[in-house]
């Protein structure tokens, strides 16, 4: 490298999203990212459970093809699946095709619906658990971040009492940080401070 020339600096990012662009990006623009869109939220949902003994990044290839099959993730239009729908997307080489997901999925959206009712909406349901307000993870790395923790697993014992399925405290761990409700960005990663 010539002396005038100066290098661009590294941008810092927490390392399990260095694998892919795919993944990069999902880093960069979303997890983590405060979200009070009920269809964000249900559409997570939908994924996290189905990623249930697979690799996330397995579920962010598939995610275009499950936007298409459950119907951009509208959970009125899912409640509402029979079973020439559940035939469909068990055929369906483009998502998981695991019966019991498949189900989990389509039973989740009649209880989202219920609380929708209950709460005014799903995102007042979930982040009252917080009171509103956004926990940060105080992690220098990638070693330090729990699977679960007690938030989750109340959160999850909650859920189970509504009648939700596959939505265990690992996986509701895994949805508050996906949608900022935790911030769980290690310290160095540039979106932690980003991210408000």
């Amino acid at each position: 490298m010539k002396a005038n020339q100066t290098q661009k600096p590294q941008i810092k990012r927490c390392g399990w999203c260095e694998g892919s662009e795919l993944y990069r990006q999902y880093h960069d623009t979303e997890w983590g990212t405060p979200v009070f869109d009920d269809q964000k939220h249900f559409e997570f949902l939908v994924l996290e459970s189905a990623q249930a003994g697979l690799s996330w990044i397995t579920i962010l290839n598939k995610r275009e093809n499950y936007r298409r099959a459950y119907n951009g993730f509208d959970p009125e239009k899912v409640a509402r699946y029979g079973e020439k729908k559940k035939a469909a997307l068990l055929a369906d080489q483009g998502i998981v095709r695991n019966r019991l997901k498949i189900e989990a999925s389509i039973n989740n959206a009649q209880c989202f619906l219920e609380v929708q009712k209950e709460f005014g909406s799903f995102s007042n349901y979930i982040w009252s658990f917080t009171k509103g307000k956004q926990i940060k993870g105080k992690w220098k790395t990638l070693a330090e971040i729990p699977a679960r923790t007690e938030l989750s697993d109340r959160i999850s014992a909650d859920m189970k009492k509504r009648g939700f399925k596959f939505l265990g405290s690992i996986i509701i761990y895994s949805h508050l940080q996906a949608t900022g409700i935790v911030n769980d960005h290690i310290k160095s990663c540039f979106r932690r401070k980003e991210i408000k």
